[in-house]
Formats: structure tokens, sequence, C-alpha cells
């Protein structure tokens, strides 16, 4: 028994140990207990904290995108992207950075504050929920070794542990690792939670300031090639996938086509489960050529829009599991639902295709992007000319080189690098 007490002891130590090179106060553990990551940015005892995420602010210089307000007197749309956030987790060797791209649009109504404050905080309480859901999740296996130990009636050697935890490393205690499968569902679970605050956040705005703007969001995650969509309203989020050509030109030339693979299903009284919730809450649904909800809403879940909660409406986000992306997945992009109103998703991949042609007889006679800047502005400006009378805003990220070369490569206004850094 002696020698458990000394096991326990070093154990105990080395729970304080990391979390304090982890960053992680009591104070602020508490603070963030009670209130989560909008406390944690309120609360004088988390200012380092405060400062290692604004560190992770918008890196849009490293995202192709295009944004516009279109027809629309107001630009409500907006962005925010980072596809090289570094997010010290805990693992098997103590913290270790783990390099996570975000993409997020979203899509305001009845004023810009919903979006605008989506925008501002989507990348800093996805820093602060996936530091604390490692903190949290470390602390948890240690609770359980701890409990193991001591309904251990066996002998415990000492020797070997102590030399593991004195080289720093996690070694010793084999159930103290974060595996894949766990490290993937923290940076879920930390997104939806980030979600779920912007909208408490900007709920006490509303209160606050009288506001009564909502917002769509749809935020796309890209770590160690895999994928996960986490969606609220009517944005989308898709794939273009490189297919084998279907035919060939008259001289021979190979075409490849791009599929689309849509990762996200539009939240609006048009499905089964979303249409009852409304009507359950006492929301009355208007048949129209869109389905609207007490007259003028056409969307079933949402950011904001408080004065609606009471109908049904909700926040929650619907997500997809953790994808691994294709060798033939190219591009994925993020829009806001202006683009697909003049704009089928299988279209937008047509586009993207479009553009690595070279002047050739076909390409003349398709809505092409040679004259186009990115392909983000090639999607956004297409939309436009098509008719759409939305405010318009689309993300391109290129997932993997595709097998036929770009256009102009010397065009290219993002960092290749940067990009494909995660893959």
């Amino acid at each position: 028994m002696g020698g458990l007490k000394v096991v326990l002891l070093v154990l105990g130590i080395l729970m304080f140990a990391i979390p304090c090179s982890y960053g992680v106060s009591v104070a602020c553990m508490e603070v963030y207990d009670e209130g989560r990551a909008p406390a944690v940015f309120r609360s004088p005892e988390c200012h380092d904290w405060v400062l290692s995420a604004k560190a992770h602010q918008n890196e849009t210089m490293n995202c192709q995108f295009e944004t516009t307000r279109g027809r629309r007197r107001y630009q409500e749309d907006r962005i925010s992207c980072n596809l090289d956030m570094q997010i010290p987790l805990l693992g098997e060797n103590g913290q270790e950075d783990v390099g996570v791209g975000v993409v997020a649009v979203f899509d305001g109504h009845i004023g810009k504050e919903a979006s605008e404050m989506a925008s501002k905080l989507v990348l800093d309480y996805f820093f602060v929920h996936s530091m604390i859901g490692s903190f949290k999740n470390w602390l948890s296996l240690k609770e359980e070794q701890n409990l193991a130990f001591q309904n251990s009636n066996e002998d415990v050697e000492l020797e070997p542990r102590k030399s593991t935890i004195a080289s720093g490393s996690l070694e010793g205690t084999s159930q103290v690792i974060l595996q894949e499968s766990t490290r993937m569902g923290i940076l879920q679970k930390a997104l939806v939670k980030t979600i779920k605050d912007i909208d408490s956040a900007f709920s006490e705005a509303t209160f606050e300031n009288d506001l009564a703007a909502g917002s769509t969001a749809v935020v796309a995650l890209l770590v160690d090639g895999q994928i996960l969509v986490a969606n609220v309203g009517d944005s989308k989020a898709l794939l273009c996938s490189e297919k084998l050509p279907l035919h060939r030109e008259a001289d021979g030339a190979s075409i490849p086509y791009l599929s689309v693979k849509e990762l996200t299903r539009d939240h609006n009284p048009h499905r089964d489960e979303e249409r009852a919730r409304i009507e359950a809450a006492g929301g009355v649904i208007s048949w129209y050529d869109t389905p609207v909800i007490n007259g003028h809403f056409p969307m079933t879940r949402a950011l904001g829009d408080i004065p609606l909660k009471r109908y049904g409406i909700i926040s929650d986000p619907e997500v997809t599991d953790w994808q691994p992306l294709a060798a033939d997945d190219s591009y994925l992009v993020v829009a806001s639902d202006g683009i697909f109103e003049s704009l089928k998703p299988q279209k937008v991949c047509n586009l993207i295709r479009d553009a690595h042609f070279q002047d050739t007889k076909k390409s003349k006679q398709l809505d092409s992007c040679l004259d186009q800047s990115s392909l983000a502005n090639c999607i956004v400006r297409t939309a436009f000319k098509k008719g759409s009378t939305d405010n318009l805003s689309a993300v391109v990220v290129p997932l993997r080189s595709a097998s036929f070369p770009l256009r102009n490569p010397e065009r290219r206004i993002w960092n290749w690098i940067k990009l494909f850094s995660f893959v």
C-alpha cells in the first residue's frame, strides 16, 4: 500500500505539471465551467488564454474567397477562414500542436449583426473549446487511472514509471494517450459548442441592444486528410471530386469532369423532421414557391432570430461524421445560399472544371472562368450574371493537385504551401 501511495503522489504531481505548461489555470477553468467561451473572453482570470486565442484571428490571406453584396442594398454575408490553425492538444507526448483548417460562411439576415459577431468569434471560441476539451479529457483519463490504482491489489513497479515521468512522456500511463478518434471527437465537440456559444452570445446582445438579426452558419474543419462540416440554415458546403472522362473531344483530348458531393442539407420546412418541430411549437407554415414560417421566414434553424425561437427555430448544428478525403476529392466549396439561387451545386463544380480548360472551342461555349482572377471570384460573378438577387459569398479550397493543369498559374492569389499543409 505504501508503494501505491507513492505512485498516486507522483501522478498527482504530473497532473499539475502538465496543465501548468498547457496554460490552464484553475481560476480560468472555473470561469469556463460557469459561462463557457463567452465568459472566458470577459474574465481577467483568462487573460493568457484570450491572448493565445487572439493569435488565431481570421487569416483570410491563406484562403481563396470572394464576397459581394450583389443586388442587395446591404452586405450581410461574412466569411471566417484559417487553413493553418495550430491548436495545442494534450497527446501521448504531452502537448502537441494539431493543424486544423477552418472555413466558415455566415449569411446574415435582418441586419449584419449576427453574421458579423459569428465571423469574429468562431475561431477564438473554437480554439478555447478545443484546448479545454483536450485538457478535460486528459483529466478524466487520469481520474480513471487513479481509481484503477486504488482498486488494484497487485504490486506496483515504481522504477519504470519514475523514469517515464522523468523523461516528460506519458508513455508510462498507457491509458493517458490521446488516440486519433479521441482527438477528432474533441474537435467535433468543440465546434458544436462554438456554434451554440455564438448563438448564446448573440442572444445576450439581442436583449441588450434590441436586435432582430439572425444568420446561417456553415463551418468545415480539415484535419489530417479528413473533413467534418457543421451546418445551421441554408448555406452549403460541397466537394468537387475528379472523375474519369466520359468521352473525348474530336481532337482526342480527354475531358475530365468534377462530380459534386453535397456535405450539407438545407434546414427548411421541406424536411419532415424540421416541419414537425416547427408545427409542434405553434409555428405556421405557408406553402408558396418557397415554404415560409409565420409568413416570412424560410429556414427552420438559424443563429439569433430570438423572436422566432418560441416557434421551433433552433440553432443546433447538424454535424457530419469525420470523413476521409478521397484521392479524387479536388476542391472544397463553402458558400452562402445566394450562390445557389442561380447555380446548381453541380454547376459550381462544372465552373471549376471549366477554369482548367485552355482556349478550346468548348470553353467559349460555357459560362467560362477563364477571365476571372480566382475560382471563388468566378463562382460569385457567374451566380450574379445568372440573376441571383442575394448577397454572394464563396470560399474555394484546393484539396489536392488536379490531374489537369490550372490555366495562368501565375494568377493564383492564394498561398499554395499553406493550402496543402493539412492534406
